[in-house]
């Protein structure tokens, strides 16, 4: 009897596991699929809004979610004024500046583009890694993936067909826009991992505190570059609440569920699937056309990251690891919600 109690345990508890690592694995495709659709979401508010309104859309729709999860799970609100001061300069440069640049960039280059320059995120890290954190060295595997990180990028721009293009004039800004995001996401999962990392609240907590300040930061600055006609219709103002309460509030909860039970380093790899989703949706849903270069050069930037990581090295001795072990939190800080 007692055997067979055992037996009955370990059955249910190897069931648990399972139902766990089956829950994560749909949370991970989740999230790969709304980040990934949340250029497509961009592109549609855009048909009735401007950038600056789809940004206070997206952002207020974002805090309202997540300050939902923080009643329904009676999480506390901070009450250091440090803490709120960090996440503002968190909510600017992981929220407002971002957002922004890659709503006005899509008015010019599609969004399945736009879905593929954000995977230059963690390129962007490592070329603002010595400047933020100053004690820090690339060293020779992190110096190695940026610079084929930055080859990635130049083939994903495509310069080539740009000579003599009567678009260059808006196409090369928007490029570099998007190249600007990301930037900003690097220096934003840079300061949280100086700031951030040792304050004693969850994920979710701060990232609620991070999408309020965001929030009073695009509410006071819309009577400048918010103003303008509204043309609302049902694709316009479902898009703008899936991409705040979806990509920007829910999605976060499942990134932290994904890197709690999979590690740092296995839920970064959301960023490879984000722009598969992307430019899938962009070409099926909107159209769009896709050069071969593009999807190369997305390839060849996340080559970069995983030579950065040393992914792509067999062997590596114990004090290169040692010495470059930080870049990937700093990396999947970074990620967490950059798939815009």
């Amino acid at each position: 009897m007692h055997d067979r109690s055992f037996s009955v345990m370990t059955q249910r508890t190897a069931s648990s596991m399972l139902s766990g690592s089956h829950a994560t694995l749909l949370a991970f495709l989740a999230l790969s699929a709304v980040w990934g659709a949340s250029f497509l979401f961009i592109k549609v508010g855009l048909e009735g809004l401007s950038p600056a309104q789809v940004v206070v859309g997206r952002v207020l729709f974002g805090a309202l979610a997540l300050a939902a999860i923080m009643t329904v799970t009676r999480r506390r609100w901070p009450r250091e004024g440090r803490v709120w001061g960090h996440m503002l300069v968190v909510g600017i440069f992981f929220c407002a500046i971002p957002f922004t640049l890659f709503a006005w960039a899509e008015q010019y280059v599609p969004s399945s583009l736009a879905s593929i320059y954000n995977a230059t995120t963690p390129i962007m890290t490592l070329v603002l890694t010595p400047l933020v954190l100053r004690t820090e060295r690339l060293g020779r595997t992190r110096t190695a993936g940026l610079v084929v990180g930055i080859l990635g990028v130049i083939v994903l721009s495509g310069p080539w067909e740009l000579i003599g293009s009567s678009d260059l004039a808006s196409t090369i800004p928007a490029q570099l826009a998007c190249l600007g995001a990301t930037a900003s996401y690097g220096f934003a999962g840079l300061y949280m991992r100086r700031f951030v990392s040792g304050l004693p609240y969850d994920a979710v907590t701060l990232s609620s505190v991070q999408l309020t300040m965001a929030s009073v930061v695009v509410l006071v600055l819309s009577p400048l570059d918010a103003r303008g006609p509204i043309s609302l219709n049902a694709p316009v103002v479902l898009s703008i609440v899936a991409l705040g309460v979806a990509g920007t509030g829910v999605a976060y909860v499942w990134y932290t569920r994904v890197m709690r039970d999979w590690g740092a380093a296995r839920a970064s790899t959301v960023t490879y699937l984000a722009p598969v989703v992307g430019v899938a949706l962009g070409v099926l849903v909107l159209g769009e056309s896709v050069h071969w270069y593009e999807p190369v050069g997305g390839a060849i930037v996340i080559a970069g990251i995983l030579v950065s990581q040393g992914m792509l090295r067999v062997r590596r001795d114990s004090r290169a690891q040692s010495d470059e072990a930080s870049a990937d939190e700093t990396s999947a800080i970074a990620l967490r919600r950059s798939a815009t």
